[in-house]
């Protein structure tokens, strides 16, 4: 079925079925990016991640967020909000032997996939919406969100759920781009980027960090902590185009053409690239906060 067949739908609405489509159809290309299947981009420190070997920093964006839960030597019950293939979700299970790692992701074939690279792990992924979760209140100890929110808007309801479903004392931790200023004041060539950014990704939009913080206090979280990553994080954007361009050969050789969804992927990265030179406009941060 096709959006085009929905007429009455409204704009979110659609924006996930484009979402789900495009993750059905696009997931297997982020073998290219990761041999580990991280969806996101890396965290980059001197001397102990290597600069030219990509999925050192992407897993060391893994490990920071995980860090930032304080995950401690008892159970803990984690969800990974918006999981992908699971990557962040194994790391975790790899490092943190007391975990009991949780995710969901709208995409049957992440589902599918996600859960045969679990296979024999203390893990699960889930065909369930992040916005309205089929969870208790107060069933995790830690939620994770890399890149992910994004795709919603940074919803307020993908917040509230997050809380909800957090015990007392929980910890959420969201790695993702914002803006720094308000959609109306960017520049030209921020407005662009943006824009294109949001069109080839499927994101919804994209909130000024600011404004995440607020929402945060709104709904009750504590110890809220902003860091912004964006330098941390540059070394592996800088690697997009040597990626899209191996990609494209990749295909070239073995005669295959790209589907739509590819596509669409490779021009949303060449946007990521594009607006992580317009400082003054977007950056990357790590949001943490305690329930």
């Amino acid at each position: 079925m096709t959006t085009q067949t929905i007429p009455f739908i409204n704009h979110s609405e659609q924006n996930q079925i484009e979402i789900v489509d495009f993750y059905n159809e696009a997931t297997e290309d982020y073998k290219f990016w990761s041999n580990d299947y991280n969806m996101h981009f890396g965290y980059f420190i001197p001397f102990k991640t290597n600069p030219f070997k990509r999925d050192s920093m992407l897993n060391e964006m893994n490990a920071q967020v995980l860090k930032r839960l304080n995950i401690g030597s008892k159970k803990n019950r984690l969800i990974d909000l918006g999981c992908g293939m699971g990557a962040t979700m194994r790391h975790a299970l790899k490092h943190y032997k007391n975990v009991i790692a949780y995710g969901v992701t709208l995409s049957n074939f992440q589902v599918k996939q996600g859960n045969e690279l679990l296979n024999g792990k203390n893990g699960i992924i889930l065909k369930e919406n992040y916005n309205d979760t089929s969870f208790q209140s107060n069933s995790f100890n830690s939620a994770v969100a890399i890149e992910s929110l994004c795709h919603s808007g940074h919803n307020y309801k993908s917040l509230r759920e997050a809380y909800r479903i957090l015990k007392p004392g929980g910890r959420l931790v969201i790695a993702d781009a914002f803006l720094k200023r308000d959609r109306n004041d960017l520049c030209k060539g921020g407005t662009y980027a943006y824009h294109n950014l949001c069109n080839h990704w499927n994101l919804e939009k994209l909130e000024p960090y600011y404004y995440i913080k607020a929402q945060l206090e709104d709904l009750g979280f504590k110890t809220i902590k902003i860091e912004d990553a964006s330098f941390k994080v540059a070394p592996s954007v800088l690697h997009v185009p040597f990626a899209i361009t191996g990609f494209i050969l990749k295909k070239v050789l073995r005669l295959k053409g790209l589907k739509k969804e590819s596509l669409h992927n490779l021009k949303g990265s060449f946007y990521a690239l594009l607006s992580g030179l317009h400082l003054k406009s977007l950056g990357y941060y790590i949001i943490s906060a305690t329930k």
